[in-house]
């Protein structure tokens, strides 16, 4: 072994592996990332960022660094038959956000900004270096280099290296299956037959009786990416890896067949990738735990893999951090990945399974219904489109705002203390007052970026808990809670307090680092306070 042992080793340099580094790093924890590829030459395959991820991502510092290479203003051109329907989606209604909108980003700039946040960390990708071995008795993994090999030592180990993961095999079985449909992607020069006909302004999806065809004009290697879903070769490709490149005569096929005018006039590149929907038995065994595509795969229907990724890991990455801090971490925090994420992601598998058989089965029906009932449908679609609460209903479930984590051990309604209650009502001047019921999201529920009071100025809630860490937030007439370490020392870094004196009540709200609730009460009860962040890792004395 040639350096110290880290708190986390990170495995796999994707969007899931980087935010799950930054996330441990930014909450207390030493971290290793390494990526068996030696550089960052990979096409992107997730081309969508949804607004809840940037949520997550705000307290990282990163979002501006996305947005500046994203496209928030996106517009698509469905062509349905003869008739092509426009549709702008760049202003979602979506109340408590500040990113009411969709965000066009691809997967290699979002790995851009990661690693370079890293960087400047003093974290960097460790590349060409891969896991072959790792042991649970003496923690140590063996990692594989041009130089040779080196033991690397680690409290926790993370398996973020996508469908053919070997950290996988120490956790949980696969379950699940292949599709009958494989995704061809490919960057192209194209030539339309008509000058309207492509606008580079607008993705264009085709409804083909056959599946569905993407064109974005935002390709790595040439001005338009291609995505299309076809039925499956009869050669078996690798899992989690593009397969060898498709004919141009294929690729012009698939671009005739659905019906659009144009000619590809060069390939700068193209690949076959198998499809499967899967799911990973368990995401921890003891210190080895998954996250991404290597704990669940799915379609790329509704664009939901990087952002489910990115989810994972930051979920996951705090919960390391707070118990690297501990010399016996509570089992109930690490516990609580599982239990969270697991539901979740299996929700978000059986979305996209569901979305992905109208959009590609060779079913008869679902193809009758691409083929016919949907042209049939188009005049209806614009009047659709313009019902703003049917399309905040979509992208609230699509961008995952009604995830809840409810029935987590770390969602906690803390029990009113009658008299400390009392005590309280007493020093805010109000007379009599007893403590009612708590107010405010349930514990487990994500908190909406909504205008609040703090310290005289108007902010909204999300600008101020955008800095790793929990937030103790206070109604107005709530008691201090008075949080000290057990030392006696300086209270821990990572705990903000703040009252929110337009909110007028006793009560208070804990927000984990991941934005959602995780502990609520009527009245500030410390011993309860205490209690909770113990829970989480953060020891703290008698308060």
């Amino acid at each position: 072994m040639t350096r110290p042992p880290v708190d986390v080793l990170v495995v796999g340099a994707g969007t899931t592996g980087l935010a799950l580094a930054l996330q441990a790093h930014d909450h207390g924890a030493s971290v290793r990332i390494i990526d068996r590829r030696p550089d960052l030459s990979r096409p992107s395959r997730a081309m969508l960022m949804h607004p809840r991820t940037l949520e997550v991502l705000r307290p990282l510092g990163v979002t501006d660094a996305l947005l500046a290479r994203g496209d928030t203003a996106a517009s698509v051109r469905l062509h349905l038959r003869s008739r092509v329907v426009a549709v702008r989606v760049e202003q979602l209604d979506l109340p408590g956000t500040a990113f009411p909108h969709l965000l066009v980003i691809r997967q290699a700039d979002v790995e851009a900004v990661l690693a370079q946040a890293l960087v400047e960390r003093g974290v960097p990708v460790e590349r060409g270096a891969e896991l072959v071995g790792f042991r649970l008795e003496n923690r140590r993994a063996v990692i594989r280099r041009e130089s040779g090999l080196e033991a690397a030592g680690y409290r926790y180990l993370v398996g973020c290296d996508g469908a053919a993961s070997l950290v996988r095999g120490r956790v949980g079985a696969w379950r699940g299956g292949d599709y009958a449909q494989e995704a061809v992607l490919a960057d192209l020069d194209l030539r339309a037959a008509a000058a309207e006909a492509l606008e580079p302004d607008s993705a264009h999806v085709v409804a083909a009786r056959r599946g569905l065809l993407f064109l974005f004009a935002n390709g790595e290697r040439a001005p338009w990416r291609m995505l299309a879903t076809r039925p499956a070769g009869a050669a078996p490709l690798p899992f989690g890896q593009p397969g060898p490149s498709v004919p141009r005569a294929e690729l012009q096929a698939l671009v005739d067949e659905a019906g659009l005018p144009a000619a590809i006039t060069d390939v700068a590149w193209s690949a076959r990738v198998r499809l499967q929907h899967r799911l990973a038995t368990h995401f921890r065994r003891g210190p080895f735990f998954l996250a991404g595509d290597a704990a669940h795969l799915h379609s790329p229907a509704g664009g939901q893999g990087m952002n489910t990724g990115i989810q994972d890991a930051l979920n996951l990455g705090w919960k390391l951090a707070f118990a690297s801090g501990q010399a016996r971490p509570s089992p109930v925090l690490l516990n609580s990945y599982e239990r969270e994420r697991r539901p979740a992601d299996q929700l978000v598998l059986r979305a996209t399974h569901a979305i992905f058989w109208a959009e590609a089965s060779l079913h008869p029906a679902a193809q009758l219904a691409r083929s016919v009932l949907v042209p049939l449908g188009a005049p209806l679609l614009p009047w659709l489109t313009r019902r703003r609460r049917l399309m905040t209903a979509g992208a609230r479930t699509l961008s995952q705002f009604r995830l809840h984590y409810r029935r987590s051990p770390l969602s906690v309604d803390g029990v009113p203390a009658v008299r400390a209650g009392v005590r309280a009502a007493a020093r805010a001047g109000v007379r009599g007052r007893r403590p009612g019921a708590a107010r405010g999201p349930c514990p487990g529920s994500r908190v909406a970026d909504t205008v609040v009071t703090c310290a005289g100025e108007r902010v909204r809630l999300h600008a101020l808990i955008a800095r790793p860490g929990v937030h103790i937030l206070l109604q107005a007439g709530a008691a201090d809670p008075a949080v000290a370490p057990l030392d006696g020392g300086p209270t821990d870094a990572r705990i903000h307090v703040r009252r929110l004196t337009d909110r007028p009540g006793l009560g208070v709200l804990i927000v984990r680092p991941d934005g959602y609730v995780g502990f609520r009460a009527a009245t500030v009860d410390r011993r309860q306070i205490q209690k909770w962040l113990s829970l989480v890792g953060l020891g703290v004395g008698r308060v």
